[in-house]
């Protein structure tokens, strides 16, 4: 048998030993996460629903989620993918209040539309009259600038 057929394979199952590892490791962490569930837990289902962990019963395997207030719901503890990581508040993002003061000092309503903004269609059907107005405008400039 060739040498470098052997280097080949032996590369091939050195990936494949690694591959399986990382998910056989992925798989024990998910695992030791859903056994140690506490209440109070804010978790994500594999289908997408976020909730609080209001209890978790041993003998069954099932945990009970409540994504509003009042509505519980029971999950296979198997079910339970990830724990939720509540969002930090940013304490420096003060700068959406000094922006709006500026555009209110600047006029009367808070809009951000310039008065010289070209108004663009909502559909194709005026296109052609918006494009040939352009081309006039211009045309009007260079006039006046020649002048």
């Amino acid at each position: 048998m060739d040498p470098t057929m052997l280097i080949l394979i032996a590369i091939l199952l050195a990936v494949m030993f690694f591959m399986s590892s990382r998910t056989r490791k992925q798989q024990r962490e998910a695992a030791e996460f859903r056994n140690n569930i506490t209440a109070g837990t804010k978790v994500m289902t594999a289908s997408g629903m976020i909730g609080t962990v209001i209890d978790v019963d041993e003998s069954t395997d099932q945990v009970t989620i409540e994504s509003f207030p009042g509505s519980p719901t029971t999950w296979l503890r198997a079910a339970i993918s990830k724990k939720v990581e509540e969002p930090v508040a940013d304490d420096v993002d003060t700068d959406d209040e000094a922006d709006e003061s500026d555009v209110t000092e600047e006029s009367e309503t808070a809009s951000t539309i310039r008065p010289d903004a070209t108004d663009v269609p909502d559909d194709l059907s005026d296109l052609d009259t918006a494009k040939r107005e352009y081309q006039e405008q211009q045309r009007r400039d260079a006039d006046a600038d020649g002048k």
